[in-house]
């Protein structure tokens, strides 16, 4: 099975990186920029004990002329129009298209370029980020990858895809019901951002304080209620798991957006925070805690520009 990673970035990078090291097929479409890193350092995976170089196979846009049994779009929302024109050639009458973006904006966008019956539902879970070097490190054991069809259970092509990407380094499994898989980490990551943007630290810290704890249930509860709305309810089970890792005493986990805004760098606060209020305003919800943290984000955004 042919498979191409579209982007080599923290998560990408992680997740092509494992199958690559299996042995698996793998192929990744870079810009030349990052071509050129990859190229003089590897791609190396590093943190929580480990190190991993590998020589990983590269594309940049011009060079990609043949299609593939799978892509694999991992790039942020801001690169996906720019994406969604280099992939094209590797698109033909067989491709799959698994998408690991933030939030559901880019469904359409992906649906309306190659076709929805192309398309699964692909959720990974990872708390990874780029060091100064370009290299991947790691930051929390936490690693999965879920695939299934956007309708329906899984089917042969989704168990076919599961045997192919179940490597180590992460729990690959198929799911019944993609979609639901989705809203439910929409909610898990729109919780995480506005916890640990508003708040300007880490959950462990964030939940140390008086009044900590219960900040972090009330954002979620925001979120959940939102998600129930659209017709995907959170099943107790995945809010306890939610809850646990927003509430660990002594955690250093903060989310993207918050890792993303401490550094400087362009955050993806409109597909996570944006799109998610403007859901609920359409559902008729108010998003107090999300539409404050979006606020900030937007003035970070504006002080960034």
């Amino acid at each position: 099975m042919r498979i191409l990673v579209v982007g080599a970035g923290a998560t990408g990078g992680y997740f092509g990186g494992r199958l690559a090291q299996a042995g698996r097929d793998v192929t990744f479409l870079v810009r030349g920029g990052r071509a050129a890193v990859l190229r003089e350092r590897g791609l190396r995976i590093s943190g929580l004990g480990q190190d991993v170089r590998l020589e990983p196979q590269l594309l940049t846009a011009g060079q990609l002329d043949v299609p593939f049994d799978v892509v694999v779009v991992t790039v942020k929302a801001a690169g996906l129009d720019a994406a969604i024109a280099d992939l094209a050639p590797a698109v033909g009458p067989d491709t799959v298209i698994i998408p690991f973006l933030n939030g559901m904006a880019h469904m359409d966008a992906l649906a309306a370029a190659f076709g929805e019956d192309r398309l699964l539902g692909g959720v990974v879970k990872v708390v990874t980020t780029l060091d100064g070097d370009g290299g991947i490190l790691q930051l929390n054991p936490l690693a999965t990858w879920d695939v299934g069809e956007l309708r329906g259970g899984p089917s042969e092509r989704v168990r076919r895809i599961v045997a192919e990407i179940d490597v180590p380094g992460y729990a690959a499994q198929a799911v019944p019901d993609a979609l639901a898989a989705m809203w439910h980490k929409w909610v898990f990551i729109a919780t995480a951002g506005v916890v640990t943007c508003l708040m300007r630290g880490p959950v462990g810290a964030i939940v140390s304080v008086p009044g900590g704890i219960e900040f972090v249930h009330a954002a979620l509860a925001e979120a959940i209620a939102v998600s129930t709305e659209a017709g995907f309810p959170v099943p107790d089970p995945v809010i306890a798991e939610s809850l646990g890792f927003l509430t660990l005493p002594g955690s250093t986990f903060t989310s993207s957006l918050y890792r993303d805004v401490t550094a400087g760098l362009p955050n993806e606060a409109e597909p996570i925070l944006g799109d998610f209020a403007r859901r609920a305003r359409e559902l008729g919800l108010e998003t107090p805690l999300i539409d404050l943290a979006q606020m900030q984000l937007r003035v970070h955004e504006a002080g960034r520009l």
